[in-house]
C-alpha cells in the first residue's frame, strides 16, 4: 500500500501562518488614521488663516466683512464674520472597506512503475525406442529459463502562493463638531447692520439743570465707543470740542461726565444749548432751569 504524501498541505499551512496579516490590514487602517489626522490639521489651518486674525497685541479676533448698502435713504454696512459665509472643510473617513483573499496552492506527485517479465522453457531432449510388432516409441526434452524485469519512478512537487487585496476607502464632508457648531452660532448672532457714519443716540434732548442723560456712541465698526462722545456750547467756536482725556470719567463744569462702558452719563450744571457728537454724528441738547 502507497504512503500518502503530506508535504503540500504541510506546505500550504506554513505559507498560511506566514501571510502577515497585521501589514496586511493594518496598513491601510494606520494610513487611514494619518489622513484623518492630516485633514483635522488642514481645517484648523484654513480657520486660522482665513477666519481668525492676530493684531499687535496679540489678540485673535475674527475676521469680519463689511458690505455697504443704502436702507431707507441711509448709507448702512452690514457686519458679517467671515467664518459664517465660506464653507469649512470637515473631509473624515466615514468606511474603510478592505477585502483581502489568500489562494495557496501545494500539489506533489508520485508515480512508480514497475515491469517484469519472465520466460520458463524447459524440455530435454532424449532418444530411445524400442520396437514392437506394430510401434516404435521415442521421446525428446528441451529445457531452457529467462528473466527480465523493468521498473520506472517519477515524483513532481508544485507549490505556488498568490495574495490579493482590494481597499475601499470612501470620504466626505463630515459634520461640524459641537464646538465649532456653537462658535458659529455666536458668530452668526453677531451679524449686525450699523449706519456707516456711526450710530449716536441721545436718552432725553430737552433735560433741566443737574439732570442726567445717557449718551451712546457706536462707531462704524458696530463697537460702542464712549470715549469718542464729545460735546461744546452751542455759542463755542466749531472746532472747540471737549471729550475724555483718556481716564474715562471726569468732572467739568458745566458738564458731569461718566462712562460704563458703553454709554457716557452727562450732566449739565448750568442752562444752556449743548451739541454732543460721536464720530460725524451729532445731536442738540437743551438744558433749562
Amino acid at each position: 500500500m502507497a504512503n500518502i504524501d503530506t508535504t503540500p498541505s504541510q506546505v500550504a499551512t506554513s505559507a498560511l501562518q506566514a501571510i502577515p496579516f497585521g501589514s496586511i490590514i493594518g496598513g491601510p487602517l494606520t494610513a487611514c488614521i494619518d489622513a484623518q489626522a492630516q485633514a483635522a490639521q488642514t481645517t484648523w489651518e484654513f480657520i486660522k488663516q482665513v477666519g481668525l486674525q492676530t493684531d499687535k497685541e496679540g489678540n485673535t479676533k475674527a475676521i469680519t466683512v463689511i458690505f455697504e448698502y443704502v436702507q431707507g435713504g441711509r448709507r448702512m454696512m452690514l457686519i458679517v464674520p467671515l467664518l459664517t459665509i465660506v464653507p469649512i472643510p470637515y473631509i473624515a473617513i466615514n468606511e474603510i472597506e478592505i477585502n483581502f483573499k489568500a489562494q495557496i496552492s501545494a500539489s506533489a506527485s508520485n508515480s512508480n512503475e514497475v515491469k517484469r517479465s519472465r520466460a520458463v522453457d524447459a524440455g530435454v531432449k532424449a532418444s530411445g525406442g524400442y520396437r514392437g510388432l506394430f510401434a516404435k516409441a521415442s521421446l525428446e526434452m528441451h529445457a531452457n529459463f529467462s528473466s527480465k524485469k523493468d521498473s520506472k519512478a517519477t515524483q513532481e512537487s508544485k507549490y505556488s502562493v498568490e495574495y490579493t487585496m482590494d481597499v475601499h476607502v470612501h470620504a466626505g464632508q463630515d459634520s461640524m463638531p459641537a464646538g465649532m457648531a456653537k462658535v458659529l452660532e455666536i458668530l452668526n448672532s453677531a451679524v449686525d447692520t450699523v449706519n456707516a457714519k456711526g450710530e449716536l443716540t441721545v436718552s432725553d434732548q430737552m433735560v433741566a439743570v443737574n439732570q442726567s442723560i445717557i449718551i451712546s456712541y457706536r462707531n462704524n465698526e458696530g463697537v460702542w465707543s464712549p470715549k469718542e462722545v464729545m460735546w461744546r456750547k452751542a455759542t463755542d467756536p466749531a472746532d472747540k470740542w471737549q471729550g475724555q482725556d483718556g481716564g474715562g470719567a471726569f468732572d467739568q463744569t458745566p458738564l458731569k461726565v461718566s462712562s460704563n462702558g458703553e454709554s457716557v452719563i452727562a450732566t449739565f450744571t448750568e442752562e444752556g444749548e449743548y451739541y454732543v457728537k460721536g464720530g460725524e454724528c451729532q445731536a442738540l441738547i437743551v438744558v433749562t432751569s
